[in-house]
């Protein structure tokens, strides 16, 4: 259950709201993407397109690879602000609150290649009109994944800009600034209503079946088929 994508709201928030907590520590910053990396990891892996059989080397392979890239990224700018004497503390932990975008953003494309880079190397099952496999494409693969990372870019940026930007004006009202333990629940509220925006939005940019010129594949799969279009699934 979460890692179905009715699941990802409900279990990814908490570490949405992690992730976009202040005054982040770099082990907490490590923390934070290491498990929301792992999330997305193993989201990626259970809505693949499972034509074809994975081994468990692959998935960890790739999920190595996923979560130190991401770790990499996040540490890497946080390093950069802390070193950048030529802002005031105050812009200095504005700017630390937009890190984890462009952080999560490129980790989840390298996380979307890696664990599925195997569909790249065997192919996918393209079908035609009928529902018949023509046969397995490695440029329908590609296709597949290069939608898949596009939507994985997209999905964090309601998420990851929105709530900072909120959250900075309303932290400035007497209301939370009365009440400082309030914070964290409206944090938690503004990253769930952001995320139930985001997820929609960003799922829909392609469909689930994907459809592509057959004179645009493999020589054989073009010459496999009268259809001019085939079909293939490009996982969510």
């Amino acid at each position: 259950m979460p890692f179905r994508m009715s699941g990802y709201i409900p279990f990814g928030t908490p570490i949405v709201v992690g992730l976009l907590l202040p005054n982040q520590t770099l082990a907490s910053t490590v923390f934070w993407q290491w498990l929301n990396q792992s999330h997305n990891a193993c989201v990626n892996y259970a809505n693949r397109n499972a034509s074809k059989p994975s081994p468990t080397s692959k998935f960890i392979q790739g999920y190595l690879g996923a979560v130190i890239s991401a770790v990499s990224i996040a540490v890497g700018l946080n390093v950069l602000i802390q070193r950048a004497n030529k802002f005031t503390p105050a812009t200095r932990l504005l700017i630390q609150r937009f890190v984890p975008f462009p952080a999560v953003a490129s980790a989840n494309i390298c996380n979307v290649v890696l664990m599925r880079h195997t569909e790249l190397e065997e192919g996918i099952d393209v079908l035609d009109n009928n529902g018949n496999i023509v046969g397995s494409s490695r440029v329908a693969a590609k296709h597949a994944l290069l939608e898949t990372a596009l939507t994985r870019v997209v999905l964090p940026m309601p998420i990851l800009v929105l709530p900072p930007i909120i959250m900075s004006v309303l932290e400035k009202t007497s209301l939370l600034r009365s009440r400082p333990r309030m914070v964290l629940p409206v944090q938690s509220l503004v990253c769930l209503a952001a995320f139930g925006l985001a997820l929609p939005l960003a799922i829909s940019l392609f469909p689930q079946m994907s459809e592509i010129e057959t004179s645009r594949l493999e020589p054989e799969i073009a010459t496999a088929t009268s259809s001019k279009t085939v079909v293939y699934n490009k996982g969510l």
